[in-house]
């Protein structure tokens, strides 16, 4: 993993603390949680403020995360909202703390320039002990304070202005007061300067979660399902129509196809299929190439091409069904038939626009390994578990292409496959303008037949 991590590949965007009021504003807020402090005079935290340095320290990855449920957070600046999420138990956690962050930007601003900002991702569910308990979570709210209670505070300075609004004796109230200007001196001016963190709530209809080997969860579509990574009969009784697991390839197509989840990529316009099936194609043949023994430091596409035909009688039928749809989509060849059941199958579609865009992306992305940009980018925790078992030819070359393809431009990179990336929000309705062209759908942009 080194070599991810000095790419930034991994670990990358965390915020760094390293001055002694952050440290200090820090330790107030994981004493207001855990009851723990760090030792440590710098680290880095993500958007949760989670650190693998403290982490380390305690021996306890999940001491932001007990029993990997209700994700507490700590916020020492809203710069945190651009960082990634570590360790993430459920795929909506970054989403609804980076809209929690965004919705209460002003707030949190002049928050966190006194003291650092705690709460909680709060559900009924504090421990899921078997899959069926992941039902009972429906809605996250989200909870937040000053380690001082500064919010809470001014709720009840509010309160008592209110009061005192509505009471013609109030001027003669002391106690109410002398009570309001002992409040004040802590919140400061509520009434021209609101001090206040919304107490939002979001419905987690649709989600993946790492809990028992991972499992993606759909009951907010009309034929609702579980997709496991693992086996589905470990799983026992869910209160689903349909439990499948990655060997039902045809039923997983036919449950996209008819909740209108995905679409293949030939479908789309704006770009060149081709040259996406080819970067496709490519992946494929380092995998192969890699398994031999070749040595792919700074292979570039001509050496690829140069490997896939050297090693072409070892292709996967994943390259072959590729192959076809790129020699259909470049040179008008005759329509291959790639059904559910073919290797290639799922390598062929993408999400279609829909509010869930994310989630589908990223169980296409599990669903095929061997594209390890797709991999990277829709599912860190699928890529560093694979990445860890490759040989190190492979890492070599995976680690190379994501820095000189992906790092250099990112926002561009992921504009142009995601098309959107607010997984917690419903779409925009189309907008008649070129811009649409990159937001409508898929991990791979809009595509267009050559």
């Amino acid at each position: 993993m080194k070599r991810l991590i000095e790419k930034g590949l991994m670990f990358g965007n965390l915020i760094v603390v390293d001055s002694p009021v952050w440290v200090d504003r820090y330790n107030r807020a994981l004493k207001h949680l855990t009851g723990k402090t760090t030792a440590l005079t710098d680290f880095h935290i993500d958007i949760s403020g989670f650190s693998p340095e403290v982490a380390d320290e305690l021996g306890d990855d999940l001491y932001l995360n007990h029993d990997g449920v209700n994700r507490q957070f700590i916020l020492l600046t809203t710069d945190q909202k651009t960082a990634p999420l570590l360790n993430a138990k459920f795929s909506t956690a970054r989403g609804i703390l980076r809209q929690f962050i965004e919705d209460n930007a002003a707030q949190l601003f002049a928050l966190t320039a006194r003291d650092a900002v705690a709460g909680e991702l709060v559900n009924s569910v504090y421990r899921v002990d078997s899959p069926a308990k992941l039902f009972d979570i429906r809605t996250i709210r989200v909870e937040a304070d000053t380690t001082a209670g500064t919010v809470a505070t001014a709720r009840k300075l509010r309160r008592l202005i209110d009061r005192f609004k509505a009471d013609k004796d109030a001027w003669w109230d002391d106690v109410l007061i002398a009570d309001m200007i002992e409040l004040a001196k802590e919140t400061g001016d509520v009434s021209r300067y609101p001090v206040d963190l919304d107490v939002a709530e979001f419905r987690q209809d649709n989600f993946w979660t790492s809990h028992f080997g991972g499992l993606y969860v759909f009951r907010g579509v009309d034929h609702p399902a579980v997709i496991t990574s693992g086996k589905k009969s470990a799983l026992g009784d869910l209160p689903v129509p349909y439990v499948f697991d990655f060997t039902d390839r045809a039923r997983i197509a036919k449950f996209l196809t008819l909740n209108r989840l995905a679409e293949p990529i030939v479908e789309g316009r704006g770009i060149d299929v081709a040259a996406i099936l080819h970067q496709k194609m490519d992946f494929v043949v380092a995998e192969v190439a890699a398994q031999l023994g070749e040595d792919l430091t700074g292979a570039t596409r001509r050496d690829l091409r140069r490997l896939g035909r050297k090693y072409a009688d070892q292709l996967p039928e994943e390259w072959q069904g590729l192959a076809a749809l790129a020699r259909w989509a470049e040179e008008d060849a005759p329509w291959p038939r790639i059904t559910s059941d073919h290797p290639a199958y799922f390598y062929t579609l993408r999400a279609s626009r829909h509010a869930d865009a994310d989630l589908v992306n990223m169980l296409l992305a599990e669903m095929c390994p061997l594209d390890i940009r797709q991999l990277f980018i829709c599912h860190k925790e699928a890529f560093y578990a694979a990445y860890a078992r490759w040989p190190e030819e492979k890492q070599a070359y995976v680690a190379d292409f994501l820095d000189r393809e992906y790092q250099v431009d990112k926002a561009g990179t992921r504009a142009a496959l995601f098309g959107h990336d607010a997984p917690m929000q419903d779409p925009e309705p189309p907008k008649p303008r070129r811009e649409d062209i990159i937001e409508r759908v898929g991990p791979w942009g809009a595509v267009r037949r050559t």
